[in-house]
């Protein structure tokens, strides 16, 4: 026996026809049973206003964890590397603007550059770089034609990394 679920617009239906305390109650009772939840919650509520202010921390938060990455064995760099993937493409969905998300991908990429974890070497991680690269055309061809021009310099230094 399966519980059927309703569609977003029926949700947003009931939604509206609530009261506000019991909309509140149900919004926090979300953020208490899931972590992810509660990361955007607190996203919507108080970073969503300063988004220059939200992904200059989600830089830092990436420079800081690339810094921390373990060299001495390459799977575990790998599996760094892929954890801190994991960490950027969450923050991008957090915010769902395509400006944030070439900003973190080219943040993203240009530290894997940096890193000193020759990533070239192993498939599996230069087609991550190349997954990125393409997420990044992505988004830019979303973009208006004039703030396109100002993301392509930084996405020719990515093309070098390959």
């Amino acid at each position: 026996m399966s519980v059927k679920i309703n569609t977003i617009s029926t949700i947003k239906k009931e939604l509206i026809n609530l009261p506000k305390d019991e909309l509140i109650q149900h919004c926090l009772r979300m953020a208490k049973y899931k972590k992810d939840n509660k990361e955007l919650l607190n996203y919507l509520l108080f970073e969503a206003d300063d988004e220059e202010g939200y992904v200059s921390e989600i830089k830092e938060d990436i420079e800081a964890a690339f810094q921390e990455i373990n060299k001495d064995t390459f799977y575990y760099a790998k599996k760094n590397i892929r954890r801190i993937h994991r960490l950027t493409t969450k923050h991008i969905k957090h915010s769902g603007l395509k400006e944030t998300e070439i900003e973190l991908l080219l943040f993203f990429c240009r530290q894997m550059q940096t890193c000193g974890v020759s990533f070239k070497q192993s498939k599996v991680m230069v087609n991550l770089y190349e997954r990125q690269v393409k997420n990044i055309e992505k988004a830019l061809n979303a973009l208006h034609e004039d703030i396109r021009v100002d993301y392509e310099d930084k996405l020719e230094e990515v093309y070098k990394g390959l």
